[in-house]
Formats: C-alpha cells, structure tokens, sequence
C-alpha cells in the first residue's frame, strides 16, 4: 500500500469511508419537515422514521459484511455496498411516497455497512497494535467533524435544490470514495489469508457471545445506548421547530453541540486505564439519570422561552456526551472475551445493538407530541434499565474467581 498511498492519504480515505453514516443521518435532519409536508401532510411524525430506517438496514449489513469482506476480499464488498448506496439513493431521489424512500433508506443502509465495517478490516489488515489504534484515532477524530458539519451542509442543499439534492449530494459522496479507493488502495487482504464465508459459524459466534453474561449484558446496555442516540437524533429537528422556533439556526446548534460532545473520547481515554470500562459506563448512566430527572423537573416550573431552549441543549449536549463516553467501553467489555472470534464478533455486536436501538428509538420518536415529554421519558427509562444492568454486571464480576 505504502507505494501507492501515504499514511496521511489512507487516514483521510478510511475517515471518508467512516464518515459515510454520520452524513447520511445528520445532513437528512434539516430536511425532515419538508419531507413530511410532501410525503406525509397528515402525520409528520412519520417523517423521523427516514432516521431509523437507515439505521435498520445498516444494522442488518452490518451482521454480513465483515465475514463476507473475510471470503472475497475488502474491495469487493464496498464496491457492492456502494452501488447499493447509490441506486438507493436514485430510488430516494425519485421517490412520490414516504414508505418507497422508507425501503430506500433500508437499502442504503446496508451498502453504507460495506464502507464503514470494512474500511476498520482494512486498518487491521494492513496494521497492528500501537499504530493500528493511532491510525483509529486520528481518522475517528476527523470522522467527529462530520457530525458538526452534515446538517449545515444539508440546509444548504435543500436552500438551492430542495431536500431532493440531498439524496444526490449521497451518490457524490459514494462515488468519490469508491473512485478514490479503486484508483489508489490496492486490496489489503491476500487470497491465501481469507476465509469462507459459513452462516453455521456466524450463528455460532451469535450463540456463544449470547450465552456468556458480560457480553450479554454488555450488548444489552449497548442497545439501550444507542436507543438513547437515535431517539436524540429522532426528535432533535422537530423539538428545535415545532417547541422552539428554531428551524433555521437548528444546523448550527447541532454543529455546536456535536463538536462539544466529541471531547468525550478524549476524555475517556484519559480515564479508562485509571478507572476502568465498566466503571466509567455505570457512572455515566447513573450521572444521566440524575441529569435526565432535573430537565423533567425543570419542564414542569414556568420557564421563559429562552431559559427552556438553553436547558433543552445543554441536556441534548449531555445526552451525546454520555453515549461518546459509554459506547466504546461497552463494545470493549463485550469484545474481551471473544478475542478468539474477534472480527466475526465485531459484527455480530454491532448488527444486534444497532437493529435493537433502531426498534426502540422508531416507536418513541413517533411518539412526539410538540413536547419534550415522550424524549425525556424515553432517555430516562432507557437509562434507568442499563444502569441496573451494569449492576448486574459488577456483581457476576465480583462472583468470578480472580
């Protein structure tokens, strides 16, 4: 690789690559109430089921496409993740009814998991240890200004072209990474080093992650946060609209909150050796709870406008901060175990959380109602079950033997 493409360029390919699901979600969350005004006037709620659409069929390519990229090579499978994440978007793009860009939205999904799933396979391919895990963070550190920056980009699409351009700005962005990787990555995985691909051993590896109580419990609470994410993200843009007024300066709220909540890896990685994972997540649910149960508090006493705008971002700003704190220690405490079984177990845990939470967060953002309640009630709930998972967790630790 390293006579085709320098270090910098590969780090800024595989940020492209992780950046692809974070543009999709964040640049459609201007657009969600042009959407449901043409495609669903009687029920704009339903709009918000574009998010979890896509995180449904990113979650159900996730479960697939590392083992199969393991079977034929890293290039094959996003080349086809890709081409499905363009004729989706097309079909997006052309799309008369919400439920056709709903399946749309599916369908993007699952080729967003080519890039994004196998562009980490690629970094293991091609590195290992102390500078694999550098290379991680740096890409994953550019990858955190995307978030910041989609939704801005989105409204400036829809103000020229309408939401419509969003679904064409989608097939440009695919099409300069597969181009960009077809003219400069060779293939990182040599035909003598893959592995069939066997749906028997998948369900295995499902089996025995199922049966040992850390992972178990660890994919459990993984969902509940990322329930809690998805829902965020969900009801976000209709909380700024409808309850604030804020519609047009929404993008820059987000931007602002997004890159303030992207300091919570730098964080954690300054305590996670201190304190430890599963510590780290208890308290950071626990602290959640506490947060969450003032804001429900606060919304019940007479707040001027203002007053009850600034409590609702910095709670959105908490809520983005707990999930960057939690996430990666829970994905560590579930992958520790299972080293034998890494790479399968990757994306076996990534598919159950992410179809799970999708199937939380749809439900309840369909639930807004031109109040926080049915957010705050939901992040609460959802919170208050992993906290008392986690200690679970502690004590099925204290029980095994040292």
């Amino acid at each position: 690789m390293t006579n085709r493409m320098s270090r910098g360029e590969f780090i800024a390919l595989v940020a492209m690559m992780f950046a692809t699901i974070a543009f999709s979600i964040d640049s459609m969350l201007p657009a969600l109430p042009e959407i449901g005004a043409e495609l669903s006037p009687g029920d704009l709620n339903k709009a918000q089921l574009i998010l979890t659409s896509f995180v449904l069929g990113m979650g159900i390519g996730t479960f697939f496409t590392g083992p199969i990229s393991d079977a034929v090579g890293r290039k094959p499978v996003i080349y086809g993740g890709v081409a499905l994440y363009i004729l989706a978007s097309a079909v997006a793009w052309a799309s008369s009814s919400l439920e056709l860009v709903l399946a749309a939205r599916i369908v993007q999904g699952l080729g967003a998991a080519g890039p994004r799933v196998v562009a980490m396979a690629i970094i293991r391919d091609l590195y290992a240890g102390r500078e694999m895990a550098r290379i991680i963070s740096i890409a994953m550190m550019i990858f955190t200004l995307v978030p910041a920056g989609a939704p801005l980009l989105g409204a400036g699409v829809i103000a020229l072209v309408g939401w419509r351009g969003i679904f064409v700005s989608f097939v440009l962005f695919a099409s300069v990474i597969v181009i960009w990787m077809a003219m400069r990555l060779p293939e990182s995985l040599a035909p003598e080093n893959r592995r069939a691909f066997r749906l028997p051993l998948i369900m295995a590896a499902v089996q025995e992650m199922l049966a040992h109580p850390t992972v178990r419990l660890s994919i459990l609470v993984q969902t509940l946060c990322m329930g809690m994410l998805f829902t965020m993200l969900t009801m976000v843009q209709p909380v700024f609209d409808v309850i604030h007024d804020r519609a047009e300066s929404f993008p820059f709220w987000f931007g602002f909150v997004a890159l303030i909540s992207g300091s919570a890896s730098l964080l954690n990685a300054a305590l996670v050796v201190r304190l430890g994972m599963r510590r780290i997540v208890t308290w950071a649910l626990g602290a959640q709870i506490v947060i969450t149960g003032c804001v429900i508090v606060l919304n019940m006493m007479p707040l001027s406008a203002d007053a009850s705008f600034a409590l609702f971002v910095a709670w959105q700003t908490t809520v983005f901060f707990m999930a960057g704190v939690t996430m990666g220690n829970l994905n560590a405490i579930a992958m520790e175990p299972m080293g034998h079984i890494a790479g399968m177990a990757a994306s076996v845990i990534g598919s159950i959380a992410t179809v799970l939470a999708a199937a939380i967060a749809a439900p309840v953002g369909l639930l807004f109602d031109g109040s926080i309640t049915p957010l705050t009630t939901g992040v609460l709930t959802l919170c208050v079950l992993g906290f008392g998972l986690m200690l679970h967790m502690g004590r099925i630790e204290n029980r095994l033997p040292a």
